[in-house]
């Protein structure tokens, strides 16, 4: 199994960026995939995921209504879509897999419910 980030860039405050998680060996037929992200010095967070078992997604309340999660199943591929971009949302982005769902219109929020994890794109807001 394997996740590979990408997308990450340098974008001017307000700016917009779609990252993409490619993933590889995932042939589980529900899983969700979640987006987190570290910044310098902070803890890593999470910021969205989505449960394929019935395409329930959640937002991190400093995200809602600036990203959205998407997803190509032609090219299993998840996508991280961000607009309004803000000098705080400067982080290392991660995507996280995990085969645990525990009932419906749920995903896993905690980094340590997540057993599969990329390497990051790094996303700088400059000001």
């Amino acid at each position: 199994v394997q996740l590979v980030e990408s997308g990450g860039d340098l974008v001017q405050a307000g700016g917009s960026l779609r990252l993409s998680c490619a993933l590889s060996g995932f042939t589980f037929k529900n899983y969700a995939i979640g987006w987190f992200r570290q910044a310098p010095g902070k803890e890593r967070e999470a910021v969205s995921c989505v449960s394929t078992r019935d395409g329930f997604t959640k937002y991190a309340d400093s995200v809602k209504d600036r990203f959205t999660i998407s997803s190509d199943s032609g090219k299993n591929t998840f996508y991280l879509q961000m607009t309004d971009l803000k000098p705080e949302d400067t982080a290392v982005y991660y995507c996280a897999g995990t085969i645990a769902l525990y009932g419906s219109n749920w995903c896993p929020w905690a980094s340590v419910s997540w057993d599969y994890w990329g390497l990051g794109t790094p996303v700088t807001v400059s000001s």
